[in-house]
């Protein structure tokens, strides 16, 4: 239960941190106050310390035994798999605008959503259920904010075609390698659990 305690605790942090950047009122004036540079400092200190909490808590849980909510078909994990590819994929296009970028809008959400979906389907835990949900909560609210507050819409498009072009092979390139290496060689070591075998 302390394993959860300091998952929820980070959860609250970090997801609190990246909401608070969504209330662009108590946002500008803090900036106005402090200066951009101290709230950019005081956001990343936020971020760090909820992840090394949501790291350490969800590792402590696992260590204490996993409490089992649903037990998901065999098959989902392969819908899982089918739903991090383009995850990668879109969390490069996010560094390389191309007509990717252009049709996602905001590529790097939908990456978080896919891959916090796909994880929701593989897993069927308490923790993961709360790691998993929170990050896809926050990905879903923070896509409808830009859309009400027109910076989703107001994005500028694809660059020209040759451009373009190169970006969309490069993010899919890049992506793909990446997310098969992190699937087969990386998730295991750096997670603790193996995606295949």
């Amino acid at each position: 239960m302390q394993g959860l305690f300091w998952l929820v605790l980070g959860l609250a942090i970090f997801v609190g941190g990246h909401l608070f950047t969504r209330q662009r009122g108590m946002r500008d004036r803090l900036v106005a106050a402090k200066g951009e540079n101290f709230y950019r400092a005081v956001y990343s200190i936020v971020a760090i310390m909820g992840l090394f909490m949501i790291a350490h808590g969800f590792g402590a849980y696992r260590a204490a035994g996993y409490i089992q909510i649903w037990n998901p078909p065999r098959f989902f994990g392969h819908i899982a798999i089918l739903l991090v590819w383009p995850a990668f994929i879109l969390l490069v296009a996010t560094y390389f605008p191309g007509r990717i970028k252009a049709r996602a809008k905001h590529p790097m959400l939908l990456a978080v959503k896919m891959w916090a979906t796909a994880h929701l389907l593989a897993n069927g835990d308490l923790g993961s259920i709360l790691l998993f949900g929170s990050f896809l909560a926050w990905a879903v609210y923070a896509r409808i904010a830009l859309k009400r507050a027109g910076g989703v819409e107001n994005m500028p498009g694809a660059p020209e075609d040759g451009v373009s072009g190169r970006n969309d092979l490069i993010a899919i390139g890049v992506g793909t390698v990446l997310a098969f290496v992190f699937m087969f060689w990386l998730h295991r070591p750096l997670i603790g659990v193996g995606i295949f075998g």
